[in-house]
């Protein structure tokens, strides 16, 4: 007897702790019994489906059903799980996933239980993850003063003035033509700085359109324009918010644009489009340009209010051409970076090869260094050791004519129109132009003759990378 009486005693603890458990659990589950009708359900059921025991329990199994099959119903009538059914269910229509098992005591079924997990809810995790991880993908700062090469003076004078701007949170301006590394100091002036774990988010203010370029920097709101997104749009200063923002090519803002970017520099507020009242931020602002904006002052293209805020912190970075010293220390680092990526084991650049290199004036500065070492590289057998000057592409302007890369062949079956023949020939010229220089874009937006905007135009109208 007294047997049976703890016998019943620990089935009663078991019991409780079983409830304890369905009830506290943060998954959905509803019990029915082997006809179909609803014997249990715990709180996260109801939280999830919006129906309370009153409504399901004594009912149904398929009461709760807003779009869908029972998976309870099929279960009973298996007798085998359902795994992974999508449904909706209660009076809002929550998508849930469910999976159900059938309840079997002796060999007899007796019921179905089913757990529901709100797919609402994981569909905007998974939403909420992607866009977490766009973030790291566009925000990260790669870069640090270590990767930075060269024992050039005015480069160690550069990376000297960056590294005391990193401690400040002054405005800086890189100065220096395309190709010298102005995002490499921006990126290692974040890492060195109290800001380094927020986010870091470039703009090329060249390469997006100016018609669109306010929008993207401050923002809209909805209904702005036509094709404003619902619910409006944050801009990339709003998700620089707390880190900072590099402003690439600044020379090239229109002048409208420069007066909202004077207001956020010194209210620290931003007003978006269509916006009303302005929305507070806290951001460093690097800015680069390969243009003199102190010339650009002097014609009118650049406001002389902003420059001076801008230009608080100025550092400019030597071309290659005036420090060549640097050329073989920056070809061992190329290589080695190279042999990484290709799987080589290139051991190093012979004097006369580099001799070639410091021959040359690189208006494509250390851009156009890497791109030329790795063609060279490109070029060597397997079995090769070395660069040999054999093995460098030709690389001066001089070496090729500037001219069509090749005559247009008319013997081919077909017709094109003559607007379909001009853009196949512009788009041959860039594509040849963007090569003889390195892919710096500056320097083939002046032997093109056009702006460095229309070239960025020109590279996203014809898909040229």
């Amino acid at each position: 007897m007294r047997d049976a009486v703890i016998t019943v005693e620990n089935l009663k603890e078991v019991q409780s702790m079983l409830g304890a458990v369905f009830n506290a659990t943060q998954d959905a589950i509803s019990v029915v019994d082997k006809d179909g009708i609803g014997i249990m359900i715990n709180p996260a059921y109801t939280k999830i489906t919006g129906l309370s025991e009153g409504d399901v329990l004594g009912k149904l199994a398929t009461v709760d059903i807003a779009e869908g099959e029972s998976v309870h119903m099929q279960v009973l009538a298996t007798k085998k799980p359902v795994k992974g059914a999508l449904l909706r269910v209660g009076p809002n229509r929550k998508e849930v996933l469910v999976n159900a098992a059938p309840i079997i005591v002796d060999g007899e079924l007796i019921g179905s239980v089913g757990v529901l997990h709100d797919i609402t809810e994981m569909n905007k995790l998974s939403e909420e993850l992607r866009q977490a991880k766009q973030i790291i993908r566009k925000l990260e700062a790669k870069y640090t003063f270590d990767d930075i090469e060269g024992n050039d003076v005015e480069l160690q004078n550069a990376v000297e003035k960056a590294k005391k701007a990193a401690n400040t949170p002054a405005t800086v301006l890189l100065m220096g033509e395309s190709g010298t590394g102005k995002e490499i100091f921006a990126h290692a002036i974040h890492n060195s700085s109290e800001r380094k774990y927020r986010q870091f988010v470039r703009v090329n203010c060249a390469a997006i359109p100016q018609s669109l370029l306010e929008s993207e920097l401050f923002g809209y709101e909805e209904g702005a324009f036509t094709g404003a997104k619902k619910g409006g749009k944050k801009g990339l200063f709003e998700e620089a918010n707390g880190g900072t923002i590099f402003l690439d090519e600044i020379g090239e803002i229109n002048v409208e644009t420069q007066a909202k970017l004077l207001r956020v520099l010194q209210e620290k507020e931003i007003m978006k489009v269509g916006g009303i009242k302005p929305v507070s931020i806290d951001v460093r602002v690097i800015a680069a340009s390969n243009i003199d904006i102190e010339n650009a002052v002097k014609q009118g293209k650049f406001r002389k209010d902003l420059y001076y805020r801008i230009n608080m912190f100025p550092i400019r970075i030597p071309p290659l051409k005036e420090r060549k010293g640097d050329i073989g220390c920056l070809a061992r680092f190329f290589i080695k970076k190279f042999n990484q990526e290709y799987g080589r084991n290139i051991e190093g650049i012979n004097e006369d090869a580099l001799q070639k290199l410091t021959e040359y004036q690189w208006p494509g500065n250390v851009r156009e260094l890497e791109n030329i070492i790795g063609r060279a590289i490109i070029n060597m057998k397997m079995t090769e050791k070395t660069i040999q000057k054999r093995h460098l592409p030709k690389f001066e302007l001089g070496d090729e004519k500037i001219n069509a890369p090749a005559e247009v062949d008319f013997s081919e079956g077909g017709t094109m129109t003559l607007e379909q023949l001009t853009e196949k020939i512009e788009k041959e010229y860039i594509a040849h132009v963007l090569r003889l220089c390195g892919n710096n874009k500056t320097q083939a937006a002046k032997l093109l003759q056009i702006s460095l905007r229309n070239l960025y135009y020109k590279l996203e109208k014809y898909m040229i990378e």
